[in-house]
């Protein structure tokens, strides 16, 4: 539980980052339609992600992740030693 704490507490940081807020409602934002994101600031996110917590995420699952809450999801699925 420690370790899932420690995770969801780096990637919160990675969003502040780049100024995306996780909470309430917001989480739940479009990176493009509602969050105005850039693909190559997505990608960059994403990259920022998989480095910080040291996780990988297969091309075929990425495409589902299209909110900060299901990136999220999809992070914390993912057994730490992928």
């Amino acid at each position: 539980m420690n370790q899932q704490f420690t995770t969801l507490k780096k990637a919160v940081e990675v969003f502040h980052s780049y100024g995306i807020s996780l909470s309430g409602p917001r989480k739940n934002d479009h990176f493009i339609q509602n969050l105005n994101m850039d693909p190559v600031f997505i990608n960059g996110l994403i990259f920022e992600l998989e480095y910080q917590l040291q996780r990988f995420i297969q091309e075929e699952k990425l495409c589902s992740a299209k909110t900060p809450k299901e990136l999220i999801q999809l992070l914390m699925a993912i057994p730490q030693d992928n």
